[in-house]
C-alpha cells in the first residue's frame, strides 16, 4: 500500500504580496531548539550564509528583527521571531491528528484504484498517544490498517454501526465513571462487545512553569484573572471536565475562555505554552513536551471496544499480540501519566461495566430489556 503524508505548509505575507521566503519558517523552530543559528542552517541542510539570507529577508517583510546575536550566547529569537515558531507548533498540534486521519482515507482510496487489496482492520479513536503508538506498530508488523481519529462518541457510533472494527474510548475511573458510561449508553448497550485495555492515565491542569497563578483545583479556574483553554464540544475530555464541575456545583459561564476550544491535547498545551491561556484541561504528556507543570485531577481507562465474535479474527489477534509485546508496554509506560499494567487483558464489556446493561449507569433507572 502507497503511503501518504501530509505536512502543513503556512506563510504570512504582505498586501502587496510579498511573503516570507521558504524554510524560514522552518528555519526559526531549528532556531528556538538549538538556540544556535548554525545547528539550526546544518539540519536544514542550508549555509550559514544563506540561513543569514532566509533571516534578513524576512526582517525586510515585517520591517523588525527576528534574531539577536550575541557573542557566546549563540542565536535569540526576537519576541515576533518566539511568536512565529509558537504559531508554527500550534498548527502542527491542532492539525496533526487530522492530517494522519485523512492521510490514512488517501491511501486507501488510492489503493482501491491500483486495485490493492483494502486495508485489514478499520480502527476509528479518541486520539491519544498510546492509540498513536499501537497504529505505528501495527503498520510496522505488515498490517493494514484504516484508521480514523474522532472523538469517543463518534468512535462508539462508528462500532456501533458496522463502520469500524475497533473503537478506541476513554472512561474515567471513580465516582465520574457512571456518568459518563451513560453518555455511551445507546451506542454500547444493545450489542455483545468484547472490551481490550490499553493504560489508564491522567487528565489534569496544564499550567505554565512554576504554576504562577497558583492553580491547584478546578474551583482554581473561576477566579478572576485566569485565563482558561477547553477542548471542543464533543469531545471526551470536555464531557469529563462538565461532568467534575457539575460534581462540585462550578458553572463553566464563570471560567473566562470556557467555550474556546482547541481539538487536541497538544494545541491545548500549545496554547498555554505560547501564553495565550494560563491554564489547560488534558493530559500529560503534551503537557510534559511543551515544558509545562501538570496538576493531576482525573485518572480514566483508555481501552479498545470489538465485537466479541470477531476476536478469532487473524486481523485481531494480530493487535493483541502487538499489545502482549513487551516491546509495547515499555513505550506506554515511557508516556507521562500512564499505566498499561492491564495492557492486552481481555473481557465482555457486559463484565466490565455490568451497571450499563442492567440500570442507568447515572441514576439509577429501570433495568434495561
Amino acid at each position: 500500500m502507497k503511503k501518504v503524508s501530509i505536512q502543513p505548509v503556512w506563510t504570512i505575507q504582505n498586501p502587496d504580496g510579498t511573503a516570507l521566503p521558504a524554510r524560514l519558517i522552518e528555519l526559526l523552530v531549528l532556531v528556538a531548539e538549538h538556540g544556535s543559528l548554525l545547528h539550526a542552517a546544518g539540519a536544514l541542510g542550508l549555509s550559514y550564509r544563506r540561513a543569514w539570507d532566509l533571516v534578513r529577508q524576512g526582517e525586510q517583510v515585517f520591517q523588525a528583527p527576528l534574531l539577536t546575536m550575541a557573542r557566546g550566547k549563540g542565536s535569540t529569537l526576537t519576541e515576533l521571531g518566539t511568536r512565529i515558531v509558537w504559531a508554527d507548533r500550534r498548527i502542527h498540534a491542532r492539525l496533526r491528528p487530522s492530517l494522519e486521519s485523512l492521510s490514512s482515507e488517501l491511501e486507501q482510496a488510492l489503493g482501491g484504484a491500483l486495485s490493492e487489496a483494502p486495508a485489514a482492520l478499520r480502527i476509528q479513536a479518541s486520539h491519544g498517544f498510546a492509540i498513536e503508538r499501537l497504529i505505528e506498530r501495527l503498520a510496522q508488523n505488515g498490517l493494514k490498517v484504516a484508521f480514523s481519529y474522532a472523538s469517543s462518541s463518534a468512535a462508539a457510533a462508528a462500532l456501533h454501526e458496522g463502520d469500524c472494527d475497533l473503537a478506541g474510548l476513554h472512561l474515567p475511573l471513580g465516582p465520574m465513571e457512571a456518568v459518563v458510561l451513560d453518555h455511551y449508553r445507546p451506542w454500547l448497550q444493545a450489542q455483545d462487545f468484547a472490551l481490550i485495555d490499553i493504560a489508564t492515565r491522567r487528565q489534569g491542569l496544564m499550567v505554565r512553569p512554576g504554576n504562577p497563578k497558583e492553580l491547584f483545583a478546578l474551583a482554581d479556574l473561576a477566579r478572576p484573572g485566569v485565563r482558561f483553554i477547553n477542548r471542543q464540544p464533543g469531545s471526551g475530555t470536555r464531557l469529563l471536565l462538565e461532568g467534575l464541575l457539575k460534581a462540585q456545583g462550578l458553572a463553566g459561564t464563570r471560567i473566562a475562555g470556557f467555550e474556546r476550544g482547541e481539538y487536541t491535547h497538544a494545541a491545548v498545551a500549545a496554547h498555554v505554552a505560547s501564553g495565550m491561556a494560563d491554564v489547560g484541561f488534558g493530559l500529560e504528556p503534551p503537557a510534559r513536551q511543551f515544558r509545562l507543570d501538570f496538576v493531576p485531577i482525573a485518572t480514566e481507562r483508555y481501552f479498545l471496544l470489538c465485537r466479541q465474535a470477531e476476536q478469532a479474527t487473524p486481523a485481531l489477534q494480530a493487535v493483541l499480540a502487538t499489545l502482549r509485546d513487551p516491546a509495547m508496554r515499555e513505550a506506554l509506560s515511557e508516556l507521562p501519566g500512564y499505566d498499561p499494567a492491564a495492557l492486552g487483558e481481555v473481557r465482555p464489556l457486559r463484565e466490565v461495566y455490568p451497571a450499563l446493561f442492567t440500570r442507568s449507569a447515572a441514576y439509577g433507572g429501570e433495568p434495561s430489556a
